[in-house]
């Protein structure tokens, strides 16, 4: 009877170590997804600051310095 006991408390034990590794991975995910989202809105920001200077033609284009 002791037996399957144990059994069930061991199941038990990697259950709960499998949760808060699965827990923990999760947190770290919030937190890329946070900062992903955070530099995605700056990035955004910026393309909004930048899209509205003037863009050059081709034949306006300096030539690269290697020329």
């Amino acid at each position: 009877m002791g037996e399957w006991l144990v059994d069930l408390e061991t199941r038990l034990a990697f259950q709960e170590d499998a949760i808060d590794a699965l827990n923990r991975a999760s947190v770290a995910q919030e937190r890329a997804i946070a900062d992903l989202r955070a530099e995605v809105a700056e990035l955004s920001r910026a393309l909004r600051q930048v899209s509205g200077l003037p863009v050059p033609g081709p034949g306006e284009e300096p030539a690269p310095p290697h020329y």
